[in-house]
């Protein structure tokens, strides 16, 4: 199994690693700073250098054994089982997940409803909402959300028991995802005063550090389902 270092520092924008498989389509680590596609948050990309060699890490996804695939472009080199190498982010990507997935944490404590569902992108990203009575205005979304960041609130990890998680269904807002559980305990976000909520996401450490988003649209999406659309400048 990996060492997922981006669970411990999300910050890391580099490291070292050693091969332990080569695929077709990309490479195993022992130890890796790129956060596999999940919970919604796209798979990071990047680069991985070694003496003699370079290859583009385009997507990185969850593999069989809790392993992460880097996968690599098509035309890059394969490095040999045993090489030891150098990771490195393609942070301001990585960086912007952050900024939005925190955002969108936010978002979901403004808006009072069930979340169907959601998408972290670097551009812009999204809940989806199951609303009951009036639907708030984009112009009040983006207001309240702004209200919350601007007084920087730190934004910490906790983890409870998969007993915990069970009897406490609140921490759990995502209907359509749900936490992976059986390793025995779960990882939770906490936004101080604001939110609580199970993720294994990478998140800032301080609500500031996303600056202002907008809510640039609201879609009808069923008789209730509202989508909602948060952009960074």
């Amino acid at each position: 199994m990996v060492e997922e270092l981006f669970r411990q520092d999300a910050y890391l924008k580099d490291a070292d690693a050693t091969v332990t498989a080569v695929e077709e389509s990309g490479v195993r680590l022992d130890r890796t700073i790129f956060y596999p596609t999940g919970g919604g948050q796209p798979g990071d990309s990047g680069v991985l250098r070694w003496d003699g060699g370079e290859a583009r890490v385009i997507d990185s996804v969850k593999a069989e054994g809790g392993d992460v695939l880097h996968v690599l472009a098509p035309d890059a080199p394969r490095p040999a089982v045993g090489t030891r190498l150098q990771m490195g982010l393609d942070w301001e990507r990585r960086y912007r997940h952050m900024r939005m997935h925190t955002a969108l944490h936010v978002m979901s404590a403004v808006i009072k409803g069930n979340v169907t569902g959601g998408q972290v992108n670097a551009e812009k990203s999204r809940l989806d909402f199951n609303l009951e009575g009036d639907v708030p205005t984009k112009e009040w979304v983006t207001e309240e959300i702004n209200k919350i960041l601007v007084v920087d609130r730190p934004v910490t990890p906790q983890w409870v028991t998969d007993e915990e998680l069970t009897s406490r269904p609140e921490l759990v807002k995502t209907m359509s995802v749900r936490p992976p559980m059986g390793a025995g305990r779960v990882r939770l976000l906490s936004i101080e005063g604001v939110d609580l909520q199970a993720c294994g996401g990478t998140h800032v450490a301080r609500t500031a550090e996303i600056g202002r988003v907008e809510c640039t649209k609201i879609e009808n999406k069923g008789k209730m389902n509202r989508r909602f659309i948060i952009a960074l400048p």
